[in-house]
């Protein structure tokens, strides 16, 4: 029997309930990864995507924590360690994405958008970091196609996935001595939660830009992130995948 690419591995996804969180956590289980499933304020959407898990043979666990907070981050990382060992994978998949005309822009909105995208990306890793040794690992964020193709009334949530992208060019710089690769997987329009906020006719436009004709799901989004979890990416670190269908050939 071949062995699963992920065994032996503790993997922590960050806003893990749903959508490409929840598609990546089970993808990285079915890969052999023993998988902590972080989550905000969605505890039954954790724990319906732990126990998908569970019920296809793999090892799971839902830890509630703000990915925004240190301290959370900490526990989140102590809990990970106590239950399944040291964390040598860590996907950067929470954050929000709401629309806000450039003349409606306020300083709540700004903090709120970067607070919830960027810094809990830099304090999952920088946990990270300071526990992987030397041993290796990977880091994937997951950041968007419109970190370089802005969206009308998206600015600053455009910015802050650009944001994204600069940590993961500087900390595939800083983590390589460690064995670390870090990259991004940038997803273009894909039928999660937050899609449903564009408006129908955004939407119509978006599928009618990808090559192949559809929206995204979050199971092409989670299978890139786990090809670049797996020992076949080794070579690969501080690149963005653009995962879109084809939006931008």
């Amino acid at each position: 029997m071949v062995q699963a690419r992920l065994t032996g591995k503790v993997a922590v996804v960050t806003g893990a309930a749903r959508g490409i969180g929840a598609a990546t956590a089970k993808r990285l289980a079915a890969d052999g990864a023993k998988v902590v499933v972080n989550y905000g304020t969605s505890a039954k959407a954790a724990e319906k995507t732990v126990a998908e898990i569970t019920a296809a043979g793999g090892k799971a666990l839902a830890f509630q924590g703000d990915a925004s907070d240190p301290a959370a981050v900490a526990k989140l990382f102590d809990a990970a360690e106590q239950t399944f060992g040291p964390v040598s994978i860590l996907v950067n998949n929470a954050g929000v994405h709401e629309l806000r005309p450039v003349e409606d822009a306020d300083t709540p909105h700004f903090e709120k958008v970067f607070r919830a995208n960027v810094l809990t990306t830099l304090l999952a890793t920088a946990e990270f970091a300071r526990r992987i040794g030397t041993n290796g690992g990977r880091v994937v964020n997951i950041s968007s196609g419109g970190a370089r193709a802005a969206v009308p009334g998206a600015g600053v949530y455009c910015a802050s996935k650009a944001a994204v992208e600069g940590l993961t060019r500087a900390h595939a710089l800083e983590l390589g001595a460690k064995h670390v690769t870090v990259n991004a997987v940038a997803p273009g329009a894909t039928a999660t939660d937050m899609l449903q906020l564009l408006p129908e006719d955004v939407k119509k436009q978006m599928i009618a830009s990808t090559t192949l004709g559809r929206l995204g799901t979050p199971e092409d989004i989670a299978d890139v992130v786990a090809f670049l979890c797996s020992d076949d990416a080794r070579w690969i670190t501080g690149q963005f995948l653009d995962t879109n269908g084809g939006m931008r050939v």
